[in-house]
């Protein structure tokens, strides 16, 4: 089936398609349009003249056309949950939590649409402000140029999408190669609002052409991207004097302190280890547990890790299906063949069965393996054994990456010491580091990125502040 991109309300065709297959069966699902350069710009260029029909809207109107987008992905919730499930291999129990999550998305846009404010300057407070009344206002910056992930195909594009039409920008969308169809189904929703024509446009087609023409174009004001750090830093310095928001992915890290519930711990573990099929950058990769825990949070981990359901992942009780790609399996089991060269041991997985690399536990690993030290996307976790909470925090700080880290303990010192000293955007005490909700500020430091999501803190990173101050005298 030929798919078409929307560009201007218009749906359109390229001269050239490429094949996108299933990565659960392999088939082919449909035929992509690969947009030229001059196609690239021509959406910008429409974006770019949209501007005037975005800026007359108020922000009721806006708050209205994110609340209709919202309220229709609650009516086409199953249909929108199955497209991921079928181009991205997220098993359908976690297709459907991502659709929720987009609808919780889209009205918080709705709802911040209505509270964008600037505030009062207090100028006589300076010794020549004196009869002189200022204020800032918020204003869209222009045309954003959104790049997405396969991980979360509608729940990622939401968060540039929703901020950016909350703020009164107009958008070209460019979608991860393997999962178009999500942002195709989104204009199809849009394209049922009140939006003006224009304001939203989704480019297919290869990430350097299409990727490169929104970096590279003057009209282009802002880019989002959640991507690689070797893409990001890419985009980052071509990008001259635009706005960048880069969330770049992290090896996220656990502390077990001795004490608590293992009960309470090890399914929320085995939800952030493996959840779509540990492809998140917030997955949870490294746990570092107090030796007087160590065999029982291991054992209790490793009997509820093999439990779950290897299968389809359309069908209801599948827990796990295959990665993105072949070639990303391959190169899964490539670093857990380094691991164990290195003196790693594996509690279980590590191998390709039917199709599918297995959830995969490992243990005595050197943290200069790159199932430590780089981002894994893989449901592979590394489980060793810390003899103090110090020893623990060293070791998620040895890490070029700081999205998010979390810590199990009870006491409530270790816990304030740790939010202090982890080296992360986000903290979690006493959950896992791939909790995440999603209006709470949300990026990291180091190679994780630069700028934060989360529906305010977008939405500030997409206007300018502009001063206005009056003189009275």
């Amino acid at each position: 089936m030929n798919k078409q991109y929307y560009v201007n309300g218009e749906w359109k065709s390229s001269e050239e398609f490429a094949s996108l297959h299933s990565p659960h069966t392999k088939e082919v699902i449909a035929h992509i349009p690969q947009a030229t350069r001059e196609e690239v710009e021509q959406a910008i260029a429409i974006a770019d003249d949209a501007r005037k029909q975005m800026s007359k809207l108020t922000a009721y109107e806006r708050a209205a056309i994110l609340e209709h987008i919202a309220q229709l992905f609650i009516e086409n919730r199953q249909q929108a949950a199955e497209i991921i499930s079928l181009e991205a291999a997220k098993p359908i129990k976690y297709a459907l939590g991502e659709i929720d999550r987009t609808i919780e998305t889209y009205k918080f846009a709705a709802e911040e649409a209505k509270r964008i404010t600037g505030e009062m300057i207090p100028m006589d407070a300076a010794k020549n402000g004196a009869n002189r009344f200022g204020y800032t206002i918020e204003q869209p910056l222009g045309v954003i140029g959104a790049i997405t992930p396969f991980n979360f195909p509608q729940n990622l594009v939401a968060h540039k999408v929703g901020p950016a039409i909350a703020a009164g920008n107009t958008i070209v969308l460019k979608p991860a190669s393997q999962t178009p169809l999500s942002a195709l189904f989104l204009a199809e929703l849009i394209d049922q609002t009140s939006l003006p024509k224009g304001a939203f446009n989704v480019i297919t087609g290869s990430g350097k052409t299409v990727g490169d023409a929104l970096v590279e174009s003057d009209k282009v004001k802002m880019i989002t991207f959640t991507g690689s750090p070797a893409v990001g830093i890419g985009i980052r310095n071509k990008a001259g004097l635009k706005k960048v928001a880069l969330e770049l992915g992290s090896n996220a890290g656990l502390i077990i302190d001795k004490g608590v519930d293992l009960s309470q711990i090890v399914p929320k573990c085995v939800m952030g280890a493996f959840s779509n099929q540990g492809q998140v950058c917030i997955s949870l990769q490294r746990t570092y547990v107090m030796e007087e825990l160590f065999e029982d949070f291991l054992e209790q981990f490793t009997i509820a890790t093999k439990q779950l359901v290897v299968g389809n992942p359309l069908e209801d009780t599948t827990d796990i299906a295959a990665m993105i790609h072949p070639n990303e399996q391959d190169r899964a089991v490539d670093w857990v063949k380094e691991a164990v060269q290195n003196g790693a041991k594996i509690v279980t997985g590590g191998t390709i069965e039917n199709g599918v690399f297995l959830p995969t536990i490992l243990t005595d690993v050197s943290h200069n393996l790159k199932v430590s030290c780089q981002e894994v996307f893989a449901p592979i976790v590394v489980v060793n054994r810390i003899s103090s909470v110090e020893e623990g925090i060293t070791a998620i700080n040895d890490s070029n990456y700081g999205l998010q880290a979390g810590i199990f303990t009870n006491d409530i010192q270790t816990a304030f010491h740790a939010s202090k000293q982890l080296e992360v955007g986000g903290v979690m005490i006493n959950d896992i580091p791939t909790y995440r909700v999603d209006q709470m500020p949300y990026g990291g430091v180091k190679e994780s990125g630069t700028g934060k999501e989360g529906l305010k803190y977008a939405i500030h990173e997409m206007t300018d502040t502009k001063l206005v101050v009056w003189n009275q005298s």
